[in-house]
């Protein structure tokens, strides 16, 4: 049986170049109405552990939370995607450096830019904020990188640091961290403290 992440790779095929039959054919199917457009897998994971912890099951509600690879795929998803291909309402998260890219990708493809929320750095920066260094230091005890966390300390490059850039630089050092954080971190946020560009994203589906 068909399912959300069939359609999901089916779009990145697609913005690859591929064929987009197959992806129109599953979206009618699956009735997707909504496409959640992210920068990577890492955003990816945060929103889905949220929609998660909210009881929410995005899929069974139509809505397809895509991973781009990039802020500069934005224009070519929104085209297959939005107005000019299959019409599905249009939203996501952006870091405000790359929000031009955005606000231009979404006018050429005629979708409005008031569903895209903007995270100043990136997301994994709001979620360490939200939770605090300390709080943050605390998931990364129990996930069990504590000792690689004590060595990126002692190097050179993060003397003079704050603690927040040290975190945030931390969670991109190894293949998959961050990944692997946005899940984790998104789990230990209190529920008051879900920043605002994540918690306006899942309160608009």
């Amino acid at each position: 049986m068909a399912d959300m992440g069939a359609f999901r790779d089916e779009v990145t095929a697609w913005a690859a170049g591929g064929p987009g039959g197959p992806a129109r054919e599953l979206a009618a199917r699956l009735g997707v109405r909504t496409a959640v457009l992210l920068e990577g897998p890492s955003d990816l994971a945060a929103v889905e552990a949220l929609a998660a912890r909210r009881g929410r099951d995005l899929a069974a509600e139509g809505v397809c939370v895509v991973s781009m690879g990039g802020a500069m795929s934005v224009a070519r998803h929104a085209a297959l995607l939005g107005p000019p291909g299959l019409g599905l309402r249009l939203t996501g998260l952006c870091d405000e450096r790359e929000q031009p890219f955005y606000d231009r990708g979404l006018e050429r493809a005629g979708a409005p830019r008031e569903g895209f929320f903007v995270c100043v750095t990136d997301l994994e920066d709001e979620l360490v904020r939200a939770l605090g260094p300390a709080g943050t230091e605390e998931v990364v005890r129990a996930a069990g990188d504590l000792r690689a966390w004590q060595t990126f300390l002692h190097q050179p490059a993060q003397h003079g640091r704050s603690r927040q850039r040290q975190l945030r630089r931390f969670l991109g050092t190894q293949k998959g961290r961050k990944i692997r954080y946005g899940r984790l971190l998104v789990e230990a946020l209190a529920p008051d403290r879900v920043p605002a560009p994540l918690d306006d994203l899942l309160g608009s589906l």
